[in-house]
C-alpha cells in the first residue's frame, strides 16, 4: 500500500501573552491507503489539533504535511481548500447542519459544490443507505443526535473521499447510535476503499481499528 498522509517533524504552538504553548511536538506519522487508525489519549493531549493539521484547518508552525506526495503545509488556504474539497471528509463531534436545511439538502450541497450531476438523488441513496428514507425533508432541529450525525456522515463522504477524519464522532451519542455511527464509518470505509482516521475516547471503537495511535502530551507516545 502506498503512503496516502505524512508528517515529517510537525510541531503547533500557541502563543499567549508570554507563554507558549505546546500542542503538537516533533510528530512523526505515515498512513497508508486503505487504512484505518484510531487517535487516543487524555483531553488536551492534541488529538484534535492533530486532525485539524491534517485536514488543513489548522497551520503547522513547524515541519511538514504532505498528502499523496503533494506538500500542504505550504499551500495557500484556498489551495488546501480544493484538496479537502475533493479528497478530505471530516465528521465532527458537533454535526454543524445548516439549520434551515433539510437532510437531503445538507448532503446534496456538497455535491452542488463539487459540480455533481443529480445531487438531490445521490444524497437520497446515501442518506437510504443509512436508514434515514423517512427523513429526506426533516430539518436538523426534527432530527434526533443519532440522525443528526447520519446526516452528517452522509455530507462528508457524499464525495467518496480517499480520506475520513471523524473527532469524537460518538461523543454525543448514547451506546445504540454509538455503534450504528461506528458501523457506518468503518463499513463504507472497507467497501469505498478509504482510509480513515478517528479521534475517539471509547475505547471499544479505538479497538476497531487497524492501528492505533496513543498521543501524550503533544507527542506519538
Amino acid at each position: 500500500m502506498t503512503a496516502l498522509l505524512r508528517l515529517k517533524n510537525v510541531n503547533l504552538k500557541y502563543q499567549t501573552g508570554k507563554e507558549t504553548i505546546k500542542v503538537l511536538q516533533d510528530i512523526d506519522l505515515t498512513t497508508k491507503t486503505k487504512e484505518t487508525i484510531s487517535v487516543v489519549g487524555e483531553s488536551g493531549s492534541g488529538k484534535t489539533s492533530l486532525i485539524m493539521l491534517i485536514a488543513g484547518l489548522e497551520r503547522v508552525t513547524s515541519g511538514k504535511i504532505y498528502f499523496k506526495d503533494q506538500e500542504i503545509s505550504k499551500l495557500s488556504e484556498d489551495e488546501v481548500s480544493e484538496i479537502r474539497r475533493k479528497n478530505i471528509g471530516i465528521v465532527f463531534q458537533s454535526f454543524y447542519l445548516i439549520p434551515n436545511y433539510t437532510a437531503v439538502e445538507n448532503v446534496a450541497l456538497t455535491l452542488e459544490l463539487n459540480k455533481f450531476n443529480n445531487p438531490h438523488e445521490r444524497a437520497k441513496n446515501l442518506l437510504d443507505r443509512f436508514g434515514l428514507k423517512h427523513r429526506f425533508n426533516n430539518l436538523p432541529s426534527q432530527l434526533s443526535g443519532g440522525e443528526q450525525q447520519r446526516v452528517a456522515i452522509a455530507r462528508a463522504i457524499a464525495m467518496k473521499p480517499e480520506l475520513i477524519l471523524a473527532d469524537e464522532p460518538t461523543g454525543n451519542l448514547d451506546s445504540e447510535n454509538s455503534k450504528m455511527i461506528t458501523d457506518i464509518l468503518f463499513n463504507f470505509a472497507k467497501e469505498e476503499g478509504s482510509s480513515l482516521i478517528i479521534v475517539t475516547h471509547d475505547l471499544k471503537l479505538a479497538n476497531q481499528a487497524k492501528r492505533k495511535i496513543k498521543i501524550k502530551d503533544g507527542k506519538i507516545d
